[in-house]
């Protein structure tokens, strides 16, 4: 699992920012922020919800940590023999946003996909009990 200072990190370079631009956004100093993203300085709260609402995510999200109600139980369950639901999440998560932005318009294509064939099976079963009552 990423640490905080990867994730705020990959958040400011996946937009093209600079840390002096995250910096003044924050009210602090250039040097201060970096010290953030290197891991030498911890994060107080004020900057962890400031930064939260700057790039729009939760601050779980910021710390690492799963979210939703379900968390762990949910991370923990198994795709396949081989892959947990949190291993899947993270490898995401450690994409650039371009490639992640490819897996969620695959994902939303296999969806379609599937509620596609799923509809034709529904109105070939209907056709075939409307041949069948005549």
């Amino acid at each position: 699992m990423k640490e905080y200072r990867e994730i705020i990190r990959d958040l400011r370079v996946d937009r093209d920012l600079k840390q002096v631009t995250v910096a003044k956004a924050l009210g602090i100093g250039q040097q201060h922020y970096s010290r953030y993203e290197n891991g030498e300085h911890e994060i107080p709260i004020r900057i962890l919800v400031a930064l939260a609402d700057f790039y729009d995510v939760s601050a779980d999200y910021l710390l690492g940590r799963p979210t939703g109600v379900q968390g762990y139980d949910v991370l923990a369950s198994k795709i396949n023999a081989g892959t947990t639901v949190g291993e899947v999440v993270s490898d995401i998560l450690n994409l650039d946003s371009a490639n992640r932005d490819a897996v969620v318009d695959y994902v939303f294509m296999q969806k379609l996909k599937e509620e596609h064939y799923r509809h034709k099976e529904q109105c070939g079963q209907t056709e075939q009990n409307d041949s069948e009552g005549q």
